[in-house]
């Protein structure tokens, strides 16, 4: 992999409250280079979202980074005051969320809003602003992108919305896009589309893109790698085709399993027993060993860190245990 746009590095997220720290996200690390998706994926409550608000400086108080480092093209941004942020935000980071209403100002033009922001981070001019504002419509596929400018949100589809956030995401030219959830409200003909979009933006731009979502069919079509999270930890990373036809985790060949094929002959799904702990439950050693299959006592009390598993990392005692098999 090339020299990575963004890296994250032992990242930790917390809540405090009265009864005590939730810790939400624990230890997450991984990097993304140049024209790269990284695929983020798990259950509701699994921590991507957090992830990605941390990147971004967007995180709900009370919750707070209490560890480990972002880094924004080899320098730290996590530690940095408000105003700070708030200039990279747009500008080096963009982003998109999953309900483009709530990115798009409905009292104002989308042309208002795309030539607001191009003006704030880049030099230009007006007039500039604007040119540049129509040849992104066009470029994210908005017809008539020299009249509709004048638009308003309520008088575009989800999808054309959706298509208008990404624009604004990539009005200043930023180097990395933090893509949270952006085709779930979208029927599966416009999610083809805004995927189309997303892989063409990073071949043609080299943006670096952390890409959060639940659906496997969006990731192995988009990702380049893929993080598997769980109860705030990354379980599983590595190539898209690997995780997905070779997963190596307990819970993620759970999640593979769970997923229907077209031509596969299997009477029933794979179903994971119970559900995702609370962050005030999380059980001691493995988090996923309560509702893993083949857990033994090192699970039970142990946590395990990422480690060689075939052409991914796996945080699994499974692996020490054949690393240890294959030695002997």
């Amino acid at each position: 992999m090339s020299q990575p746009l963004l890296e994250v590095k032992n990242l930790h997220i917390e809540f405090p409250t009265r009864r005590g720290i939730l810790k939400a996200v624990e230890d997450v690390s991984f990097a993304i280079a140049p024209g790269e998706v990284l695929g983020v994926v798990g259950e509701s409550g699994a921590g991507k979202s957090l992830t990605g608000a941390a990147i971004i400086g967007l995180l709900e108080p009370p919750g707070r980074i209490a560890g480990g480092q972002i880094l924004l093209d080899g320098k730290r941004i996590d530690n940095l005051p408000y105003e700070q942020m708030r200039k990279i935000r747009g500008r080096q980071i963009g982003a998109i969320f999953q309900d483009p209403l709530t990115s798009l100002n409905p009292l104002y033009s989308i042309g208002r809003q795309l030539i607001e922001t191009i003006t704030t981070h880049l030099a230009l001019s007006e007039a500039a602003a604007r040119d540049r504002a129509i040849k992104l419509l066009e470029e994210v596929g908005i017809p008539a992108a020299r009249e509709r400018i004048e638009h308003y949100p309520h008088q575009f589809s989800g999808g054309m919305r959706q298509r208008v956030v990404i624009a604004l995401a990539l009005a200043a030219e930023p180097k990395v896009i933090i893509a949270d959830e952006p085709t779930t409200a979208l029927d599966v003909s416009i999610q083809a589309q805004i995927i189309t979009l997303l892989k063409g933006l990073c071949r043609n731009h080299g943006t670096a893109v952390m890409l959060v979502t639940h659906d496997m069919g969006v990731i192995a079509e988009t990702a380049d790698r893929v993080a598997v999270m769980y109860a705030g930890r990354v379980v599983e990373i590595g190539p898209v085709a690997d995780v997905i036809h070779k997963p190596q985790h307990p819970y993620t060949i759970g999640l593979m399993g769970s997923i229907p094929e077209f031509e596969s002959k299997r009477d029933r799904l794979i179903q994971i027993d119970g559900a995702m702990p609370r962050l005030d439950a999380i059980p001691q050693g493995c988090a996923f060993n309560p509702r893993c299959t083949q857990v033994f006592d090192k699970c039970k009390t142990t946590r395990p860190n990422l480690m060689p598993a075939g052409a991914t990392s796996a945080a699994c005692w499974l692996h020490e245990t054949r690393l240890q098999g294959a030695a002997a």
